[in-house]
């Protein structure tokens, strides 16, 4: 489910996904009460990419907290050429995800969780394995944190003081 909306005329146009819906359940006194999680990745289709999560008694306000919650937490993330500049494994928590370049025409070959999170960020070229676990919170979390992982070659050239042609 992706929801495309835009504040104001100036601010960019936002992709929304909603990764996951969890429902849960607390038993009290009068019976249960039900809540529900949302997880939310929020980008802009060019490098800008956050996740949120939202909890809330309704599904709607759940998402709505959770997109507001990505916005918060959005960050830049190198590419190149509608992919990634190298590979990267990002880690968090029992989820592990490994990502690899792919030339043009390839497509963005990940799972579930990992793929809302490439296609809000623009990726169009990549492939990414979930190697331990499929939770979706952690597989979100360790795609973005192998996403900041990733250097440009300029970033890479300034901090070895070097030209980009000289690393390439």
């Amino acid at each position: 489910m992706a929801y495309n909306k835009t504040a104001n005329n100036e601010a960019p146009e936002l992709i929304e996904k909603v990764v996951y819906l969890n429902r849960v359940s607390k038993t009290v006194k009068g019976g249960r009460v039900m809540k529900f999680s949302a997880l939310v990745v929020v980008g802009d289709g060019n490098g800008t990419v956050g996740y949120g999560l939202g909890k809330a008694a309704e599904v709607s306000e759940a998402i709505l907290k959770g997109i507001a919650d990505a916005k918060k937490n959005m960050v830049k993330v190198a590419l190149a050429d509608g992919s990634i500049p190298h590979e990267a494994i990002g880690i968090f928590g029992a989820g592990k995800v490994l990502m690899k370049p792919a030339p043009e025409g390839t497509g963005v070959i990940a799972g579930g969780a990992c793929r809302a999170v490439m296609e809000a960020v623009g990726i169009r070229n990549i492939t990414a394995r979930c190697l331990r676990s499929n939770n979706p919170q952690n597989v979100v979390k360790a795609t973005m944190e192998g996403l900041k992982s990733l250097r440009s070659p300029e970033q890479v050239a300034a901090i070895r003081g070097k030209s980009v042609e000289e690393i390439r």
